[in-house]
């Protein structure tokens, strides 16, 4: 179970699980490597896996009316990632999930999610906390969208995950905060 290693410890922080449950719930999970730039959910496809990042970065983005691609959401390292709509309703995806960065992943189809929800009562705890993580994720930076101008969105983004900023392009980071990439240039040329 090496390579689960970053997967136990991220289950073991959320929840209180005994081995023989945690054995079961690991069985379940995949390896995978990915590349830079391939796309691992297309916009209109049903998201059927959820991803665990050991390694690298994924990003989920969507086009706007203008035709722009917006950041929505950055897995990086001990992060989960899926298009979480589409996985829960099972219609078609609004979002892409790209490769960032050269990853490893480590997966579980949407089928084996729910048989162990089913089947492992720790696994509902799990998947409770981590729903309420991304609703509170998702509800903070909404609220920065419309409460904070474009450098204290930055300076927010820098200090509560610098890695994005350290990481990624720039281009990433604009979409991610919701500004242009030259507005973006501006606030970095004056900090």
């Amino acid at each position: 179970m090496a390579n689960y290693i970053e997967l136990t410890k991220y289950i073991k922080k959320n929840i209180n699980i005994g081995d023989e449950d945690l054995k079961i719930v690991l069985s379940y999970f995949k390896t995978i490597k990915k590349s830079k730039n391939d796309i691992l959910l297309s916009n209109g496809k049903n998201s059927q896996v959820s991803y665990f990042v050991k390694k690298g970065c994924l990003r989920l983005f969507y086009m706007d009316e203008e035709g722009k691609d917006v950041t929505r959401y950055i897995a990086f390292e001990n992060q989960f990632a899926t298009e979480l709509v589409s996985f829960i309703s099972n219609e078609p995806a609004q979002e892409t999930i790209q490769v960032i960065e050269n990853s490893e992943l480590l997966y579980i189809t949407h089928d084996d999610f729910r048989h162990l929800l089913k089947t492992i009562p720790k696994w509902k705890d799990f998947y409770t906390i981590y729903l309420e993580k991304a609703y509170v994720n998702n509800s903070k930076r909404l609220i920065s969208f419309t409460t904070l101008d474009a450098s204290e969105r930055y300076k927010q983004l820098f200090k509560i995950n610098p890695n994005i900023v350290k990481r990624l392009p720039n281009k990433i980071v604009a979409s991610y905060i919701n500004i242009s990439h030259e507005t973006l240039s501006r606030i970095k040329s004056k900090i």
